[in-house]
């Protein structure tokens, strides 16, 4: 195969057969969980054709930088506790946008359809007749898991994950969920936005019946170099949690293949200083 004699060339190989970004379109792209390298290049790719970028609170602006340089940028993060934009008026620009004849691209954390409100953005368009692609992204529940050394399966520990989600739209816990029957049927649980609600949400598990000393793992700002990983127990992690005065984002996981980062820790060893 000929190698590519310049960047130009490079570019054009490494970019070659993946779609054009239409005007008058909106695609709805995971930007992954934090760490740059793990962007795809669909991802990418809508970046350097976009018009428009609407961004989410967990992007990180540095990564605009593979925006060409007149796109503009609007910033669109909710974050828990703080002011806000307004799902509603999110979804009514991006209808808006790409009206106008723009290449709209919706910029999440993620992937767009994990806890995301993609779904609900991607039906709002259909309703509108607007054109849109969906770009999965790698999410956080997978990839942060395997940046904490914690796989989030393995053969001789369990056969199925569960993800959830700590709180429900009103910001409550999800009141919704079978409590009983996540804590009997669910091997391992990985939770979403749960550090406000976590110590209502372990008190749950153990109500039904899970057991107290069950490996249990908080995860802060998965996969980038803020990343902090605190190791407890599903009866402790709550008041661990609020010792060390951890903030979100942060993933929790509950299930003994936690107990695998004590071997599995690459992360935190790449980053030793080598003797």
């Amino acid at each position: 195969m000929t190698q590519p004699t310049s960047s130009q060339a490079y570019q054009e190989l490494l970019f070659a057969g993946l779609p054009d970004f239409e005007p008058g379109s909106v695609w709805l792209v995971g930007a992954g969980p934090g760490d740059r390298g793990l962007m795809t290049l669909h991802a990418v790719n809508a970046m350097r054709q976009a018009d428009v970028i609407i961004y989410d609170a967990l992007i990180d602006e540095a990564d605009l930088a593979f925006a060409k340089p007149d796109v503009v940028t609007e910033y669109a993060g909710k974050r828990g506790g703080r002011p806000s934009s307004n799902q509603q008026d999110i979804t009514l620009r991006l209808i808006e946008l790409a009206r106008e004849g723009k290449r709209v691209l919706r910029l999440k954390g993620g992937d767009p359809f994990i806890f995301g409100r993609g779904g609900e953005e991607a039906l709002a368009l259909s309703e509108a007749k607007v054109p849109f692609r969906i770009v999965p992204g790698i999410t956080a529940g997978i990839g942060g898991l395997s940046y904490a050394g914690i796989p989030a399966t393995y053969r001789e520990i369990n056969q199925s994950v569960t993800f959830l989600t700590g709180h429900d739209r009103t910001g409550s816990v999800p009141s919704a969920l079978d409590w009983d029957a996540v804590a009997k049927g669910s091997q391992v649980i990985v939770m979403y936005m749960a550090m406000k609600h976590l110590s209502s949400i372990t008190q749950k598990l153990l109500d039904g019946g899970r057991r107290p000393e069950e490996g249990a793992a908080i995860v802060c700002n998965a996969t980038t170099t803020n990343q902090q990983v605190l190791v407890a127990t599903l009866g402790t992690i709550a008041e661990k949690t609020k010792a060390a005065n951890l903030q979100p984002p942060a993933l929790v996981v509950i299930g003994d293949v936690v107990h695998l980062r004590e071997r599995l820790d690459w992360y935190t060893a790449m980053a030793l200083p080598q003797e």
